[in-house]
């Protein structure tokens, strides 16, 4: 067979907790007990449309001392770290210089809540950890995704029988994640993303975070 190369790559990680439960647990009920102190934990200056059916606290969440929060934290930067090593080839004693800069938050989405269409300027890379999917057997099969538009935006200006039918990561449709509890996905904050209107019947809540590096002096 002839060698295929792939050109321009945008690196994204999905992890799954192997065992979420009481730290989604702790979280959703942190959580929920926080939205219901009104403005006091909300962003007061959201910048992305969304509905008054998505609550978005504001970007400070991982400085929080909660021991589920800090667990939380730990578990993401320990992938974090891992693929920033393995991407930009780092030793091990680059990465203890590494510092790492962030911001967090959480949104708690209920039925008819969305988020359009963004992305993260002045960080390099974002997460998104699911503490609860909502999900129910009645809900459309879209709903609440987390889709990523493919940035390769010319590749479609022509379609053939030559490149239609073209396998991932090769092809030009949205790459969609049906989010579960405990899963984690990583990915360079410049990707334009989207979440769909969601429709489930309970609440669906995300932990995301953007975050920005610089080496500590020798």
């Amino acid at each position: 067979m002839t060698p295929i190369s792939t050109l321009f790559a945008v690196p994204c990680v999905s992890v799954i907790h192997p065992d979420p439960h009481e730290l989604n647990r702790q979280l959703r009920e942190l959580f929920i007990a926080r939205e219901g102190e009104g403005q006091r934990y909300a962003n007061p200056n959201p910048l992305v449309l969304r509905n008054n059916a998505l609550f978005e606290s504001n970007f400070d969440l991982f400085s929080w001392p909660e021991p589920c929060v800090q667990e939380l934290k730990s578990y993401c930067w320990q992938h974090l770290q891992s693929i920033i090593a393995q991407l930009n080839r780092y030793d091990e004693i680059t990465m203890a210089r590494l510092r790492i800069h962030a911001d967090c938050w959480y949104h708690v989405t209920r039925k008819g809540g969305y988020f359009t269409t963004h992305n993260h300027p002045m960080a390099s890379w974002s997460g998104v950890y699911c503490v609860a999917s909502g999900a129910d057997v009645s809900e459309p099969a879209d709903s609440g995704i987390l889709s990523f538009p493919n940035p390769n935006t010319a590749a479609s200006m022509f379609n053939d029988a030559g490149n239609s039918a073209m396998a991932p990561p090769y092809s030009f449709g949205a790459m969609n994640f049906k989010l579960k509890p405990g899963q984690l996905v990583l990915f360079p904050s410049w990707v334009l993303h989207e979440v769909k209107p969601y429709l489930g019947p309970r609440e669906r809540i995300t932990v995301a975070f953007n975050t920005w590096f610089s080496l500590a002096e020798k």
